[in-house]
């Protein structure tokens, strides 16, 4: 660990600052991983609080939990209730005309065609739009 202290010209301490690097990996026992998946467990249990509590990183507990085969686990209601809904199929809208809205600039134009007669709607918008 290197400790850095900067002192004033009046001899008073300004500031300390610390910097140490850890030699390797933390290794923690059975007992504190039991523990802390236990407390994962619970109804309501934040993850990331109970690692926190435990000065753990929440992804090692996430890690943890899935080896422990409790990674997919989630809050489900003890009782399941099927309720039957009943729909009505949806019925296309039949379109009997073609409705065309033109604009330009404050000009709005609004256009409605036969359907039966497209291909001559089509032609009239092809010279229209020439």
């Amino acid at each position: 660990m290197v400790s850095v202290t900067m002192v004033s010209t009046k001899g008073i301490q300004v500031d300390t600052m610390e910097h140490s690097k850890r030699a390797g990996r933390r290794r923690h026992d059975d007992e504190l991983k039991a523990k802390v998946l236990s407390e994962c467990e619970a109804p309501g249990a934040s993850i990331a609080q109970v690692a926190l509590a435990h000065g753990l990183n929440a992804n090692l507990v996430h890690k943890w939990r899935r080896r422990a085969g409790g990674g997919h686990s989630v809050a489900t209601p003890e009782v399941t209730t099927f309720i039957p809904v009943t729909m009505t199929p949806a019925t296309p809208a039949v379109l009997d005309d073609i409705r065309i809205e033109l604009r330009r600039g404050a000009l709005a134009v609004n256009v409605t065609w036969p359907l039966a007669a497209s291909a001559q709607c089509a032609g009239w918008l092809r010279e229209l739009l020439k």
